[in-house]
């Protein structure tokens, strides 16, 4: 099972998106400060996971959500003051 993920930092208020095989210890590496592309940025909240079964789905989707249409629509979500309509499942500590 493959998960993409959506972080908002809380310290910029900026967002990232990435995919993974193990959820949960990428969002640890994440906040620990593991990540060197998002270590300056922490800590983040966990916005949206979405689950794939092979790498291949999640790749495209991950691609999607860092296109404009995706960024639109995660705008739109949050926009329309609906985030609970995001899959969020994990709390990240």
């Amino acid at each position: 099972m493959y998960h993409v993920y959506i972080l908002q930092s809380q310290k910029d208020k900026r967002t990232y998106v990435g995919y993974t095989g193990d959820i949960r210890k990428r969002l640890n590496e994440h906040n620990s400060g593991r990540v060197k592309s998002t270590k300056h940025r922490i800590p983040f909240r966990l916005l949206l996971t979405e689950q794939f079964d092979n790498a291949g789905e999640a790749k495209r989707r991950e691609k999607w959500w860092k296109s404009s249409s995706g960024r639109r629509k995660l705008k739109e979500i949050f926009d329309s003051g609906h985030p609970d309509r995001m899959q969020v499942g994990l709390e990240i500590s």
